[in-house]
């Protein structure tokens, strides 16, 4: 079973930085897929980013070159820096995992795949 819990976020301005933690339990962060997930009040979870392989990672369209997924094994924890946000990055920030499926790649930013889910931090970017 897999646990996975939040931090690191709260309220910036707009053009400001935040960086998410997420603290892995139950197995090795290196073994499961992993990924970062938005919801916008009124608006569908969405996938942000997410982890294909070392050193290869897959971001959604609105985050690329401003957000950054990285894990470190040593600590077991997944991270994501926001740089350059903007007030439509406001959303709780949900980090999830499922343990790899036959040979499907990770990386995947679509939600029916992952099984474990964290409580969720706000972001919140006010201009």
């Amino acid at each position: 079973q897999v646990h996975v819990v939040e931090s690191g976020g709260g309220s910036v301005q707009d053009g400001g930085s935040l960086r998410l933690s997420c603290a892995v339990f139950g197995y090795d962060v290196s073994s499961v897929c992993m990924a970062w997930f938005r919801q916008a009040p009124g608006k569908e979870r969405e996938g942000v980013a997410a982890i294909v392989s070392v050193g290869n990672t897959r971001y959604a369209d609105s985050v690329k070159g401003r957000f950054t997924i990285s894990e470190d094994n040593a600590k077991n924890n997944l991270y994501l820096q926001m740089n350059s946000l903007k007030a439509e990055d406001t959303a709780i920030y949900y980090c999830a995992a499922y343990a790899p499926v036959g040979t499907l790649a990770c990386g995947v930013l679509g939600r029916t795949l992952y099984k474990y889910w964290g409580q969720g931090t706000q972001v919140t970017v006010s201009s």
